[in-house]
């Protein structure tokens, strides 16, 4: 097995995820690109010539495969980047929600990852200093929240409280969330900011050193308001 580190994105096929598997690569890391269709996790992979695996991180046994393969590959993980998230629900507002699209979107965004750290933890735990990082946002944070994308918000607020929770049990390792900013996505939509300077934001974090910062929120290394 690699000395180099391994690192798991999850919805690492489009956007932010992407990127921080490239930038993560391009830091040296060995990086198991992940996506809900295996096609696309194959084809991101191979522009970027790192490692994949199908990942629904809404389903139980889907998790268990990775976890599986990750232990037969690898024995460890150094890295998990929670970066999959859907429904960013500017057309709703909390008043008149469809809770049908809150449901799927706390499946997603909050459910997926606490299932995905409950799979790889003791792989979390073989390593020397793991880091995990929680891709949230500034709309789950309750100092500014407001009454627009109620799913998205909710989903990402309750993300941030998973943050706080994992990070006061695990203290061998660093359990951050991080608001990589209005980028220029798929979801985001035109006019954010580039991706890679989004995508860094979470590499910073993912990268911390040892006596760097856990269980906070942070954009650019710099604290977000809860």
């Amino acid at each position: 097995m690699s000395d180099a580190p391994v690192a798991v994105v999850t919805g690492g096929n489009r956007g932010i995820g992407l990127d921080v598997c490239r930038q993560l690569a391009l830091l040296g890391h060995v990086v198991v690109l992940t996506a809900r269709d295996a096609r696309k996790a194959e084809q991101a992979a191979g522009w970027l010539g790192v490692e994949h695996h199908a990942l629904d991180v809404t389903d139980d046994a889907s998790v268990a495969a990775l976890a599986a393969h990750l232990t037969r590959r690898h024995g460890r993980v150094d890295v998990l980047v929670n970066n999959a998230a859907i429904h960013y629900d500017t057309w709703q507002r909390a008043s008149s929600a469809d809770l049908g699209v809150v449901r799927e979107a706390m499946e997603t965004n909050f459910y997926g990852p606490w299932r995905t750290v409950l799979a790889l933890l003791p792989l979390l735990r073989a390593s020397r200093g793991a880091r995990v990082v929680n891709v949230s946002s500034e709309a789950g944070s309750l100092a500014s929240m407001g009454g627009g994308t109620p799913a998205y918000g909710t989903s990402k607020a309750a993300l941030n409280a998973l943050t706080l929770k994992l990070a006061a049990e695990l203290p061998a390792m660093k359990v951050n969330a991080v608001c990589p900013g209005w980028v220029a996505t798929d979801m985001g939509g035109a006019g954010g900011r580039p991706v890679e300077q989004g995508a860094a934001s979470v590499v910073w974090a993912a990268t911390l050193p040892d006596d760097g910062p856990t269980g906070g929120f942070f954009r650019d290394g710099e604290r977000v308001a809860w």
